[in-house]
């Protein structure tokens, strides 16, 4: 496997509640899910002394980033009203942000208002997995509260994606649909973004595998690239397994995803991933 080499966004810093937070040397996203329905650990972290427990967990064992949604956006998952979205993710913020001052917390949420009261609740980072196209207000409010934006690449909603994976040309469809919106938040002012290619998000398992090959393509774009591959579809279903048993496979493609340019690791289990950093590191820096 080719190693990618070495690129001026790799010196990138994030910009997160006034710090510059360095990310030359990959870091991990925490995961937490404060849904009852998510295609892992739905209905774990619903109660505010679970979901402190686990943030404190995640944050001892060295995630960076602590990612907190509300909205289950595995295939076919129910769409809950904005009110809902909120009762559950704001207050879950509020409560981390209070018990972990110095934690960096990501609202996951293509929802406008949903992202503008979580970010006044102590969120820092806002991870849209429509890439703004489920609220057409979403640029303008990243703009406006002035946080790092990640961008994710989907097609359709969470609800019709798996209907929506025909592309003339996989890689470089992704990649316009990146250039384009990338344009658009710059106009605006956006500062910090972050690229997700959007692994399983209207893309067939061969397709996300596609993408996970080409991963160094998208260093073109000088941005920080996220790799969400955590117990997805395209490691279970390939192997015949559940999400449950896919933990080492998650660790396998990760080391993938680093060799090939991943900036940040948004994971389910912290420790392990945090680990594939240390191994990679020694390996190949």
């Amino acid at each position: 496997m080719k190693i990618k080499e070495k690129t001026d966004y790799e010196k990138h810093f994030l910009n997160l509640k006034g710090d510059l937070v360095d990310i030359s040397t990959p870091i991990v996203m925490g995961v937490l899910n404060v849904t009852p329905d998510s295609f892992y650990d739905g209905g774990k972290y619903t109660q505010e002394r679970a979901i402190l427990q686990q943030a404190g967990v995640m944050l001892s064992q060295g995630a960076s980033i602590i990612d907190i949604g509300g909205y289950s956006s595995r295939p076919g998952a129910n769409d809950i009203i904005v009110e809902e979205e909120k009762k559950r993710v704001v207050e879950s913020i509020k409560s981390v942000s209070k018990t972990f001052p110095e934690a960096y917390i990501s609202v996951d949420t293509f929802r406008a208002s949903v992202a503008r009261e979580s970010i006044e609740a102590g969120a820092c980072i806002i991870n849209d997995i429509s890439g703004g196209a489920l609220d057409e207000k979403m640029f303008d409010t990243v703009a406006e509260m002035s946080v790092p934006y990640v961008l994710m690449h989907m097609q359709g909603t969470p609800q019709t994606m798996t209907q929506h994976t025909s592309y003339d040309n996989l890689l470089l469809d992704i990649l316009n649909y990146f250039q384009l919106k990338v344009a658009r938040l710059r106009a605006l002012g956006v500062a910090d973004i972050i690229i997700d290619p959007g692994f399983g998000f209207a893309k067939t398992p061969d397709q996300s595998y596609e993408v996970l090959r080409h991963l160094a393509s998208f260093q073109v774009l000088n941005l920080p690239i996220m790799a969400g591959l955590s117990r997805k579809s395209m490691i279970y279903r390939k192997l015949g397994i559940t999400p449950q048993e896919a933990l080492n496979g998650t660790t396998v493609l990760n080391t993938v995803a680093l060799m090939n340019g991943a900036t940040i690791l948004r994971v389910h289990e912290v420790k392990e991933a945090i680990e594939t950093i240390k191994l990679y590191k020694l390996t190949y820096h």
